[in-house]
């Protein structure tokens, strides 16, 4: 851990920004998190991919973090599906929820410290909307729904850039579906309708509208005002200028000091669409062979700030670029050590956390970060070829590249090996013995055969590297 001061690009004033914790080496953040009526599909996983990258990089940097990612398991969304499977809300959602977490181990992001579901945060909803009704922010319509006066807000579109002399008075949206909001008064409590889940509240039975479940869950885990705010760039406007507006309607203090937004995935350079065939989830990707390590690999590479366009020979490159650190390191953990240390190599490995942490100061930047990986790489296979490893360099280099592995996550391959699998293929011991024959026979100058036994253990997934102290091999990891 190293302590530096990062940058980030600020939606609110569109600007770089130098970071300031509210509390000295601790940061609060806030991710917004899926919407359960489904599986995620690769660009929600982007999303939360980026928040996994921020939450380490953070770490790296020197601060503790307290993340707290929402589940929405309430919306318009989720209650027409549960009703066309014909299930309970919570039942309905169950899998989905499930299906999220397995997606997040599979691509290896760490856990939040918080998943609050909206069910179970009805009481914090309810109690927020009151503060806002009695604040003059919130009135009652005529069938028992809620909504926030945005004309009352003369700071409403701060973060987007709306305009609010565009409002016109009177007009409200009831719609929580994300596609069907616009920019006049929205509803904070949604009175029941037939069919519908719906809770107890002085309005009458209802439910609580979407953008109203993050203000009072971030508010109950991270305090009125916390340090981040993160989401998609889908989720700037109006989801998130709508939380501004409630949260600090409510309050009378400021909401978030940071708010940070990943960009779109695209497929092939068009935006991923069932209809055109090029919409993805990670268990379909999974079946179709493809690494879930190079996923991550090629989420990361792509600064969070730009279109990530998803390819299958962009992914197959993320494959090569991982190949490349693993050959590396394959080499390094057999190389001999000779003589005293060199200081080039303890340099070279202090250089590569530190100018990693400096990447990822200025607001994330993966690429420049994985330049530097890349450029290790490079230096120590040169080492190692000229046999200028020497005593206690490889724990050091090592121990470098684990250091920028806690924020990547992706150049030990070992911990992407499954556990549970059963083992397949030949044995560590008759691997053995396949390659002491092909080193018998080179002995021999029986070419011949060497080479059909190094074809065989090739067609076993077996590769062998010949050094000038014996042969040495592993397995193919791709």
């Amino acid at each position: 851990m190293i302590m530096k001061t990062p940058k980030f690009y600020n939606s609110e004033g569109r600007q770089l920004s130098t970071f300031e914790a509210l509390e000295e080496g601790r940061v609060r953040l806030y991710t917004c998190g899926p919407t359960v009526y489904n599986h995620a599909h690769i660009g929600n996983l982007r999303t939360f991919l980026f928040e996994d990258i921020l939450r380490r990089s953070l770490r790296f940097l020197g601060y503790e973090v307290h993340q707290v990612m929402n589940l929405t398991d309430v919306d318009d969304k989720t209650i027409v599906a549960a009703q066309d499977a014909g299930l309970e809300l919570d039942e309905y959602t169950a899998p989905y929820i499930e299906s999220f977490f397995e997606a997040l181990d599979t691509l290896h992001m760490e856990r939040a410290e918080e998943y609050p579901r909206a069910t179970r945060h009805i009481p914090e909803m309810i109690s927020m909307i009151e503060r806002l009704e009695e604040r003059g922010f919130a009135y009652e319509g005529e069938d028992g729904s809620v909504f926030f006066r945005i004309a009352e807000d003369e700071d409403y579109g701060r973060l987007s850039g709306f305009d609010l002399s565009q409002v016109r008075q009177g007009e409200r949206v009831a719609s929580d579906e994300y596609d069907k909001e616009d920019v006049r008064d929205f509803v904070l409590w949604k009175s029941a309708k037939e069919g519908e889940p719906s809770w107890d509240s002085p309005w009458g039975p209802g439910r609580p509208g979407w953008h109203i479940e993050c203000s009072a869950m971030s508010q109950k885990y991270l305090g009125e005002t916390f340090d981040i705010h993160c989401g998609g760039i889908d989720n700037l406007f109006p989801h998130h200028e709508n939380e501004i507006a409630q949260s600090e309607s409510a309050t009378g203090k400021p909401f978030v000091r940071y708010w940070l937004h990943s960009e779109h995935l695209v497929v092939d350079g068009e935006k991923m669409s069932k209809s055109l065939g090029n919409f993805y989830t990670l268990p379909q990707l999974l079946e179709m062979g493809k690494d879930a390590r190079a996923i991550r690999y090629l989420f990361l590479s792509v600064h969070y700030r730009q279109k990530l366009n998803f390819t299958f020979e962009s992914l197959e490159a993320s494959a090569a670029a991982l190949r490349r650190a693993d050959e590396m390191r394959f080499r390094l953990d057999h190389v001999g050590e000779r003589g005293a240390p060199r200081p080039a190599l303890a340099q070279a490995a202090a250089t590569l956390v530190d100018r990693f942490g400096d990447a990822l100061a200025d607001d994330l930047n993966l690429s420049g970060a994985l330049r530097e990986v890349f450029v290790f790489v490079r230096f120590v296979n040169r080492a190692i070829e000229k046999g200028e490893v020497g005593k206690g360099d490889r724990q050091r280099m090592t121990d470098a590249l684990n250091a920028v592995d806690d924020v990547l996550g992706v150049l030990d391959a070992a911990q992407w090996q499954d556990a549970e699998a059963e083992p397949t293929g030949p044995s560590d011991e008759e691997i053995d013995a396949l390659v002491q024959a092909r080193t018998q026979a080179r002995e021999d100058r029986d070419f011949a055969t060497a080479d059909r036994l190094r074809d065989e253990l090739i067609a076993l997934g077996i590769l062998v590297e010949d050094t000038p102290t014996g042969p040495r091999w592993r397995r193919k990891t791709d």
